[in-house]
């Protein structure tokens, strides 16, 4: 197998002439964004997306004004964001990787330097060179309570990243253990006393002390490839490129909640965002970026009014005039909620973030400085999460028809007539999943139809300006039952199995079976879905809490028995180092000292395994 060094001289270098390079290099990614198969799919999801527009929206289907309005909202809805992400995705041919982008990557080190330092093997020790410039990258490690091993895995590999790099471990959740783990490993460890900002106020802090051209942040849960910086930093010689995105990609697909949260996203990392490139509306996700350091001064700072600071932070930079770029191309593996308590705290982060950009950032203001396709891209985003309530609006219909006959559409209009319009929206929309996922994923279907609680909040949220608390993915902690986080959802089985009852007694009475058993009957097998997997997930966890207890009742015993057990004592001391500054709390960070090592106001371990400093 090619070690990087052999594929450094190996491989060939396209950009020796100024033609532009041949088709057959375009990358993979690309080619699956442009696929006929999928045009087509997407052409035809448009087109019956449409037709059943028409038939809604045709006074001579309507039916009584209650239902009838509340399958207006929740449709228009839905049809706006689902032709909306199709024209995005027919959007999503255009390929960000240039010549530009090439001619540095291929300059991006020095082979004779390599050479001289010996270094042939040790990727991770080369230089990174832009525009022939040497260039100092900082890998910023953001951790707040995840375990040792997860903070291990990825430190390890990023410690490893091809490219010479420093990286930093910023621990929010304040613990000598991840200290301890980063002084093991190699790397430098940051620790602030206040948590003001959460992870926005965690990077810009480490900002006042970092001093690298860029900086690539990562969640403790994500475990970067080592051709990370290999297949970022070469777009960084365009002047004007602000950050560059990779997607979230996942390896703990174990559950039924994982495999869901996961395949949630994937069309929109896969299809949708790059066609945000075309628009230049490509936005940060939080980790698996790498940033301009200058573009993020120049905003002064990551955004620390929102727990949701990727997006606005994008948002800031494309106001700025900055560009972003967005690349289809895995280049960390991480870990997707597993937990029903997990999904609803991230869900409920992400969609309160961008309701606050709907209610208090209107993209569409003339106050923006932003293009009309970022102005849509941005509308999009913000209203996304209204698409997770339509459902709840959806769910009341059948009842209305079978306790008030209450009928949303015109009762001359069959059954049949019915689904072939709904057919044309909704099993296209399940087949265009089923093309560009690889099979039919259920577990998606099942999320997006019970989430609804979840988002009303995050709207209560955001209206109401509630600060939202920050609750980190992949963190462990004391067992929860995942009913302490779906309370609405168990009330909401509940009424609607009565209800199916009631119209199964209704249909037998009369030996009419509706369209609204059906309907209704089906919303309560999806919503008995969900319970039936809360309940497996606790009945894992109970097992899994009486296993560890048993296990430590016999550490216990052994070391009753067995006094002169002693545990293994902390790092040693010297091999750390601390830099500390005053006892106040951390001031906030400014592009106007960006290079500040403590400031006054500021108090900082840092730890790093060579040497010991002290500033104040």
């Amino acid at each position: 197998m090619a070690t990087p060094f052999d594929q450094l001289i190996l491989d060939p270098r396209h950009t020796d002439d100024s033609r532009v390079r041949p088709q057959s290099t375009r990358p993979a990614e690309s080619e699956a964004s442009q696929s006929p198969s999928l045009m087509l799919l997407v052409l035809l999801a448009a087109a019956g997306t449409v037709v059943y527009a028409a038939f809604l929206l045709n006074p001579g289907n309507r039916g009584d004004w209650l239902p009838y309005v509340l399958v207006i909202v929740a449709e228009t809805v839905l049809v706006a964001h689902a032709l909306l992400a199709m024209w995005t995705i027919l959007s999503a041919g255009s390929n960000p990787r240039g010549f530009t982008f090439h001619h540095a990557q291929e300059r991006l080190y020095d082979l004779a330097e390599i050479l001289a330092d010996g270094a042939e093997d040790e990727p991770w020790l080369w230089q990174i060179y832009v525009e022939d410039r040497p260039v100092d990258v900082d890998v910023f490690i953001t951790t707040y309570g995840e375990d040792l091993a997860t903070i291990r895995r990825t430190v390890t590999a990023a410690l490893r990243i091809q490219g010479k790099h420093q990286t930093w471990v910023l621990d929010d959740g304040r613990s000598d253990e991840v200290r301890d783990l980063a002084a093991e490993l190699g790397a430098r460890y940051v620790r602030r006393l206040s948590s003001g900002g959460a992870k926005a106020g965690n990077i810009n802090h480490a900002l006042s002390l970092a001093r690298g051209e860029y900086f690539m942040v990562l969640d403790a849960d994500f475990v970067p490839l080592p051709a990370f910086l290999h297949e970022t930093v070469p777009f960084f010689a365009a002047p004007d490129v602000a950050f560059v995105q990779t997607p979230q990609t996942y390896g703990n697909y174990d559950n039924v909640i994982s495999r869901g949260a996961g395949y949630m996203q994937a069309m929109f990392y896969r299809y949708v965002q790059p066609g945000r490139n075309r628009f230049n509306a490509a936005f940060c996700v939080g980790t698996n970026v790498i940033y301009r350091r200058a573009a993020v001064d120049a905003v002064g700072g990551i955004y620390t009014d929102s727990k949701s600071e990727d997006v606005w932070t994008s948002l800031m930079l494309h106001e700025a005039g900055w560009r972003t770029i967005y690349i289809p191309t895995t280049l960390a593996i991480g870990d997707t909620p597993e937990t029903v308590e997990a999904y609803t705290k991230q869900q409920l982060r992400w969609a309160t973030g961008g309701f606050e950009i709907m209610l208090t950032h209107n993209p569409l203001s003339r106050k923006r400085s932003l293009t009309m396709d970022q102005r849509i891209a941005y509308l999009v985003t913000a209203t996304h999460y209204l698409t997770g309530i339509a459902p709840l609006l959806l769910l009341l219909v059948p009842p209305l028809e079978i306790y008030l006959d209450l009928s949303p559409m015109n009762l001359t209009i069959t059954p049949a007539t019915w689904l072939l319009y709904y057919a044309g929206f909704y099993v296209m929309q399940i087949l265009l999943a089923f093309y560009t996922l690889g099979s039919f994923r259920w577990e998606v279907l099942l999320l997006a139809a019970v989430s609804f609680p979840i988002y009303v909040r995050a709207l209560v949220n955001a209206v109401m300006r509630r600060e939202q608390a920050w609750h980190v993915t992949g963190r462990k902690g004391a067992y929860r039952s995942p009913f302490a986080f779906m309370l609405p959802q168990v009330l909401a089985f509940q009424f609607l199995l009565v209800t199916t009852v009631v119209a199964l007694w209704k249909a037998y009475a009369s030996g009419d079976f509706t369209l609204a058993l059906a309907w209704n009957a089906t919303n309560t097998l999806i919503l008995g879905g969900f319970i039936v997997t809360a309940w497996r997930e606790g009945r894992r966890a109970r097992a899994a809490a009486r296993v560890r207890q048993r296990t430590e009742a016999r550490g216990r015993r052994r070391a009753e028995a067995d006094p002169q057990r002693v545990a293994a004592g902390p790092a040693d001391e010297g091999a750390r180092l601390a830099l500390v500054g005053s006892d106040r709390a951390p001031a906030p960070y400014s592009a106007a000292t960006p290079f500040t090592a403590a400031t006054p106001t500021a108090r900082t371990e840092l730890s790093t395994p060579t040497d010991r400093e002290a500033t104040s």
